[in-house]
C-alpha cells in the first residue's frame, strides 16, 4: 500500500529538539507527494560560551541520534534525512562518510547529509568553484571541523564568519539582517561561492535573494540538504522561491 499523502516519497527527518528552523523550511520546499516526517534528538537547550561547551552539545546528540533514528524509522520512511549539520562535518570527509555508513546500517534506508549536500550544491551551481566562504553558528571547534571537511573536499575556505550562537536555541534568533551582514563581510572578488552551515540558522530565503545580487552561489544548507534528498530519489520538480539550486538543478 502507498501512503495517501507521501505517495511519492516519506522522507523520515532527524533534528535537534531546539531546533525551530530546518522543519519550517523543509516543508516550505516540499513538493506535492513528498511527506516530511520528523523525529527530534533529545538535547537540553544548554549554555555554549566556548569549546569546551560545544564539545558537550555534541556529546549530547551523539547519545541520542539513533534513538531518534529509531524513533522516526517506526512510520516507514523510504528515506531519511539529516537536519542537522555539525555531526555530519566532523572528522572531515573520512568522518562524514564513516556517520553516513553508520546512519544507514541503523536506519535500514539511504541518507542525506548536510556535508554531503553542501559539496553536491557547489558542484552543481559552479563546478570550477575553489575558494568558498562559510557563516557558521558555532564555536570555534565546530567552525575547524567544517574547515576541514571542505579542505578534504578540494575547496579553499578563504574566510568564516562564526556567530558563536549562546545556545542552541537562539541559532534560530539570528536575523535575516544580521545574516545579510555576514554575507556582505564576507564576499569579495576571490570568492567562488558562500555557504552557510547549522540547519537552525533560517538563511533559506535569504540565500536565494543574495545569490542574485551578487551573481554567484550562496548556498543555504537547508536548502542543499532538501535539494539533494530529492534529486536523490529521483524527484526533479522545480522549487520557486530558494534559488537557482531547486529552480534549476
Amino acid at each position: 500500500m502507498t501512503d495517501s499523502l507521501g505517495w511519492r516519497r516519506k522522507f523520515g527527518v532527524i533534528a535537534p529538539s531546539t531546533n525551530t528552523s530546518v522543519q519550517p523550511e523543509f516543508d516550505a520546499m516540499r513538493p506535492v507527494g513528498v511527506t516530511n516526517h520528523f523525529g527530534r534528538i533529545d538535547i537540553p537547550n544548554m549554555k555554549l560560551a566556548g569549546d569546551d561547551d560545544f564539545n558537550r552539545l555534541m556529546d549530547a546528540i551523539r547519545g541520542t541520534i539513533m534513538q531518534a533514528v529509531d524513533s522516526v524509522m517506526t512510520c516507514e520512511p523510504d528515506y531519511l534525512v539529516m537536519g542537522m549539520s555539525a555531526e555530519t562535518f566532523w572528522d572531515g570527509l573520512e568522518g562524514s562518510v564513516e556517520l553516513e555508513k553508520r546512519i544507514e546500517a541503523r536506519a535500514g534506508v539511504k541518507v542525506a547529509m548536510g556535508s554531503d549536500a553542501c559539496r553536491a550544491a557547489l558542484r552543481a551551481l559552479k563546478p570550477d568553484a575553489k575558494r568558498i566562504a562559510v557563516i557558521t553558528p558555532y564555536q570555534p571547534v565546530g567552525d575547524r571541523q567544517v574547515i576541514r571537511f571542505f579542505n578534504d573536499c578540494g575547496y579553499e575556505v578563504a574566510a568564516l564568519k562564526g556567530l558563536k550562537c549562546e545556545s542552541p536555541v537562539a541559532i534560530a534568533h539570528v536575523s535575516e539582517r544580521t545574516l545579510r551582514d555576514c554575507i556582505i563581510e564576507l564576499n569579495d572578488s576571490s570568492v567562488d561561492a558562500i555557504v552557510q552551515v547549522g540547519t537552525n540558522l533560517a538563511m533559506a530565503r535569504l540565500a536565494a535573494v543574495a545569490e542574485f545580487w551578487l551573481d554567484k552561489p550562496v548556498v543555504a544548507i537547508n536548502t542543499a540538504t532538501y535539494w539533494w534528498a530529492l534529486r536523490q530519489n529521483g524527484i526533479t520538480d522545480k522549487v520557486q522561491g530558494f534559488g537557482a539550486l531547486l529552480e534549476k538543478h
